[in-house]
């Protein structure tokens, strides 16, 4: 049998470690949620650590669209905080496109591409390189003709 204060720890020991796993459960099951992107209209958002980190230094927002094959759109995302990458990927994850400067001077990003299958597509909008840049931007996504 064991004595009363040996007993206590273990009992310390199991319930400290249980809460660990219970924690480290919650977060891997945390769901990964794009954000619906409205087509034609610009909003307005903000990279923040509380956006899932990229795995190069830097963290991510993305957003989900439905499209249809053929279609031509512009995407575009400025910051006067950070500077912008744009990447529009597949409904297989598959990078379509991806922008880092419009135009030459600027960090604003735009992407112009045709659709080529049908389906959900992700924007994802995330700092340059190896920054963990923040702040506010705005996006846009607009289709610009269908065939």
């Amino acid at each position: 049998m064991l004595k009363k204060p040996l007993k206590k720890t273990i009992v310390i020991s199991i319930l400290i470690i249980t809460s660990q796993i219970a924690v480290k459960a919650a977060t891997a099951n945390q769901a990964y949620n794009p954000i619906p992107l409205p087509l034609g209209k610009e909003i307005k958002d903000n990279l923040s650590k509380e956006d899932f980190p990229t795995g190069e230094g830097g963290f991510a927002r993305d957003y989900i669209v439905n499209l249809k094959q053929g279609e031509l759109v512009e995407i575009e995302v400025k910051s006067g905080s950070f500077d912008t990458l744009l990447t529009l990927l597949s409904p297989k994850g598959v990078t379509i496109d991806q922008n880092d400067d419009m135009a030459e001077g600027t960090t604003d990003s735009l992407i112009y591409t045709r659709i080529p299958k049908a389906g959900n597509y992700t924007v994802r909008v995330r700092s340059f390189g190896n920054q963990s840049a923040e702040g506010l931007f705005t996006l846009r996504l607009t289709r610009l003709k269908r065939e």
